[in-house]
């Protein structure tokens, strides 16, 4: 599904841990990770098949991986796009210069290879406990 929506594979990991995916009666629709570096995330591979998309399988996904981050104290969640810089903002990601980016995730595959350097990098910052 990655590959069809030509979005980055690599970094990917074998176990899936801290993925996320939707399915229908078909199978799986939609997908969705987080890499997390200690107090920060990295959201990547969100991905919906095309017949799956408007009906809010994409909206889910971000909304559940956002909350899973949050609850395992994460503080600000960080990603790389090339074509959703206006989607993501309605989740609260502002775009952000590279130099702003912890270097933990700067570290990341998706920073270091995967995305172009053109990508755009966004972040959400959760609010304090």
């Amino acid at each position: 599904m990655l590959e069809a929506a030509a979005l980055p594979t690599e970094g990917v990991p074998s176990t899936l841990q801290d993925f996320f995916v939707a399915q229908d009666t078909d199978g799986i629709v939609g997908a969705i990770g987080l890499e997390r570096y200690a107090r920060a995330a990295l959201l990547r591979s969100a991905v919906v098949e095309p017949r799956a998309r408007g009906i809010g399988v994409g909206e889910t996904l971000v909304h559940r991986a956002l909350e899973h981050a949050h609850q395992g104290g994460v503080d600000s969640v960080y990603l790389l796009t090339t074509t959703a810089e206006q989607y993501f903002p309605r989740f609260g990601f502002i775009p952000i210069p590279r130099e702003e980016v912890p270097a933990e995730v700067k570290e990341s595959v998706e920073f270091r290879s995967a995305c172009p350097a053109s990508a755009t990098v966004m972040r959400k910052m959760f609010e304090t406990r």
